[in-house]
């Protein structure tokens, strides 16, 4: 179990070094530059990956703490093996555009200047939070999306939903500093 948290700790701490790395030394100007009407700014990408993640920190307090059962409709859910795959392979395809499934995860229009900053310290946390689940069973506890009840996936499924769409998002904020007009 040891080299799985090791494998998506790992991945989630590159991606908090990349952004940091990448986006750190932008101005709140640059951090705050939307590419178009309806594209969302660096700031805003990161802002979304923190609201995203809390919204499951009560799933993973409770599996780390050995208090959480899986539902009937978890352990019972023929969904649950498809819904993982599927987030998976989405978030991995930039290619296809997904509107946040919630508003409580769409981040404001203004972030603040310390995004960057306060996007690697989740990081940190997350990771605890992730290796503090180790002794559960991975792939028989099942968790439900916070976002659409009846979406269910396996933690280590999970876990992998949350690198790809971290990952994801900081691809797409990559592409908005390389878009024409970024401010310099």
């Amino acid at each position: 179990m040891e080299e799985r948290v090791n494998g998506i700790t790992t991945q989630l701490s590159a991606a908090a070094d990349d952004a940091k790395a990448t986006f750190g030394g932008l101005t709140p100007e640059q951090l705050n530059w939307k590419p178009s009407e309806t594209g969302w700014s660096v700031g805003q990408c990161l802002e979304h990956i923190i609201k995203t993640n809390t919204e499951f920190y009560g799933d993973f307090d409770k599996i780390a703490s050995g208090d959480r059962r899986n539902s009937f409709w978890e352990n019972w859910s023929p969904f649950t093996g498809m819904f993982g795959g599927f987030l998976i392979k989405t978030l991995s395809n930039d290619a296809k555009k997904v509107k946040a499934p919630s508003k409580k995860i769409v981040p404001p229009s203004d972030v603040s200047a310390d995004i960057v900053e306060r996007f690697v310290v989740h990081h940190a946390e997350l990771n605890e939070k992730i290796a503090a689940t180790a002794n559960a069973d991975w792939d028989k506890t099942v968790v439900t999306s916070p976002f659409l009840a009846v979406m269910t996936y396996r933690l280590s499924d999970g876990y992998k939903i949350v690198v790809a769409h971290s990952k994801r998002h900081i691809r797409q904020a990559k592409r908005v500093i390389e878009t024409e007009g970024f401010p310099i």
